[in-house]
């Protein structure tokens, strides 16, 4: 399979095919839309724009969305933060993956719901490592159920603005109809 020459050269090494799950590190070009829709595939990109839209809708004007490059081993992830870090979205080849910290309130509202969450988010939880600034949970998104955990998961870190949701759900259900015609 050879990918295109955009893609090689944000590639971990452009001598061999990535891997499922590896990060892009190639510092030199700026990351964008397409950028990270040839790395994830159509597929998750689908997933990353729905979570993406969902943290625009909900907590408008709130989070500022920043790239940052972690180095050649982390490579690129996209910030949302205010004060406190809100979630990291990594691109990953053929997938993503959200990253939460839970801090000290969060996890103990995760362990009131404990045995509401999907078992696969309550292992994920259950294995991850915890640092001084709270536990750190990496979830890959592969489905609409995993997209639906982060977004639970975020919805109970920082509630969201149901009023400005409301308003922009029935307008982006508009623009929809409008687009399907």
């Amino acid at each position: 399979m050879m990918l295109p020459t955009r893609t090689r050269a944000i590639a971990a090494d452009a001598g061999t095919l990535p891997q499922i799950g590896d990060r892009i590190t190639g510092k030199s070009a700026p990351l964008d839309d397409g950028i990270v829709r040839g790395w994830i595939g159509p597929q998750a990109f689908e997933h990353w724009a729905e979570l993406r839209n969902w943290i625009d809708e909900f907590y408008p004007g709130v989070f500022a969305p920043d790239w940052l490059y972690g180095g050649k081993n982390r490579g690129w992830s996209l910030r949302y933060k205010k004060t406190k870090a809100f979630c990291t979205l990594v691109p990953e080849y053929r997938r993503f993956s959200a990253v939460v910290v839970m801090g000290g309130a969060e996890r103990e509202k995760f362990e009131e719901r404990r045995y509401v969450w999907r078992p696969r988010l309550v292992k994920l939880y259950d294995e991850a490592k915890t640092y001084i600034d709270g536990r750190w949970l990496t979830i890959a998104i592969s489905s609409a159920d995993d997209l639906h955990d982060v977004t639970e998961l975020l919805a109970m870190k920082r509630p969201p603005d149901i009023s400005s949701a409301s308003h922009s759900n029935s307008t982006s259900r508009s623009s929809r109809k409008a687009s399907s015609r």
